[in-house]
């Protein structure tokens, strides 16, 4: 979360190379890694009746100056008492994002206290938020309406039902990291993506969606992974370990067909399968800018999204004071050269797993052996997070309890 000087949004772009040059600024922004922050999402629910639909104005009343404006265009959207801000997704999904933090122990302490917050505020409506990575009694609803949620809705239907899963039924826990020293960001880049499918086994809490059973560990995943592989499928592979990052991204950005067309109308739909090289090429009747650059960039969603941070994405949702359990394992995990390599090391043979490991969680032997091991790893070094003794006894003790299921996967 290293910040730098606010470049021209405006620019035309002409040609692939001025685009590329835009994103190697913006989106690798290397340095030593001192930040962390988190994006905590929830499904909503009536405490009395979780299976009843959420209402638009109740969630709002809820809110109250809290509110972002795609709830309440007249609200002032203040943060959350320790800095969070609050937003709503198309299904009313609250998510809140931290600041960065120094340190594990500070975000802790600040995120839990605006997490205690917002449960006071919805607690006054008769509202609680839920516990999995996706809605366990409702089917999909939208909640939330605007040209942009119509337009993603519009084009991810083009494929299938999934869009609508993703959009209006799932919530995830993002870890937000910074990229690091130049030398080290291949290895860096290459591990947390390496990681991804042994932590969505070890991580998943949504196998129940609509009121059934799912069939998947984690049905939030799987979503995910179907609405659109160029856009929601990861960057980075174990069949080719040694690409450039930043090619890599760059490459990926501009292959991806555009999810949004902004202008002044109510339908931002974009023409089928215009991906944004072609925009630069001249398949629109308008060149695009740096600032539609920018905002085609908030449309694509891998399991790890380059910010100028490195935005984790897959992981479900946890219930309760567990969403700091996968944060510090994925901290400890990152914390050094050392930790990095050997997080890699033992992640690569099943890196490319993310359809095993939202299918069959800890129940694919493979994804729990390496489980098992990374949580190990994690174990050993969480002392180097220098959390305070209860809070580290208590991630300690939900660590091991993940060794546990994780071992009994693999037998």
């Amino acid at each position: 979360m290293v910040t730098s000087p606010e470049l021209d949004r405006t620019s035309v772009l002409g040609e692939v190379a001025g685009a590329a040059g835009h994103l190697a600024r913006i989106c690798f922004k290397t340095g030593p890694p001192t930040l962390t922050g988190v994006e905590l999402e929830w499904t909503v629910h009536d405490a009395a009746d979780p299976a009843r639909p959420l209402d638009r104005a109740r969630l709002r009343a809820a809110l109250g100056p809290h509110s972002p404006p795609t709830l309440d265009d007249t609200s002032p959207a203040h943060p959350l008492r320790h800095g969070s801000t609050v937003t709503v997704e198309p299904g009313g999904q609250v998510e809140v994002s931290t600041a960065p933090r120094s340190s594990v122990a500070a975000l802790v302490s600040a995120t839990q206290a605006d997490i205690d917050e917002l449960d006071a505020l919805l607690a006054r409506a008769g509202l609680v938020l839920g516990r999995t990575g996706i809605d366990p009694w409702r089917a999909p609803r939208p909640v939330v309406d605007t040209p942009r949620y119509r337009a993603m809705r519009c084009v991810f239907d083009r494929r299938g039902p999934a869009g609508q899963t993703m959009m209006y039924s799932t919530a995830g826990l993002q870890i937000c990291l910074d990229v690091g020293a130049p030398a080290g960001l291949a290895d860096r880049w290459a591990a947390v993506h390496a990681v991804g499918p042994p932590l969505v086994a070890a991580f998943a809490t949504a196998d129940r969606h609509a009121g059934r059973r799912t069939g998947w560990a984690s049905a939030r995943m799987a979503a995910w992974l179907d609405i659109d592989p160029a856009r929601t499928g990861p960057v980075w592979s174990a069949q080719q370990p040694d690409q450039d990052p930043v090619a890599a991204w760059i490459e990926y950005v501009l292959a991806a067909p555009l999810l949004c067309l902004r202008h002044d109308g109510p339908d931002w739909t974009p023409p089928p399968g215009v991906t944004f090289a072609d925009w630069i090429a001249g398949a629109l009747p308008h060149p695009p800018t740096t600032d539609d650059l920018d905002y085609h960039v908030s449309t694509l969603f891998p399991p790890v999204r380059p910010r100028g941070y490195l935005e984790v994405r897959y992981l479900d949702t946890q219930p309760g004071r567990d969403w700091t359990i996968p944060l510090a394992v994925l901290t400890a995990l990152l914390h050094d050269d050392r930790t990095v390599r050997a997080a890699r090391t033992i992640a690569t043979p099943v890196a490319d797993r993310w359809h095993a490991a939202a299918r069959h969680g800890l129940a694919d032997p493979p994804l729990a052996a390496a489980a098992a091991t990374l949580l190990d790893l994690a174990r050993q070094t969480l002392p180097a997070l220098d959390l305070p003794s209860e809070t580290h006894d208590e991630i300690d003790r939900g660590i091991r309890r993940r060794i546990v299921a994780a071992e009994r996967g693999n037998r």
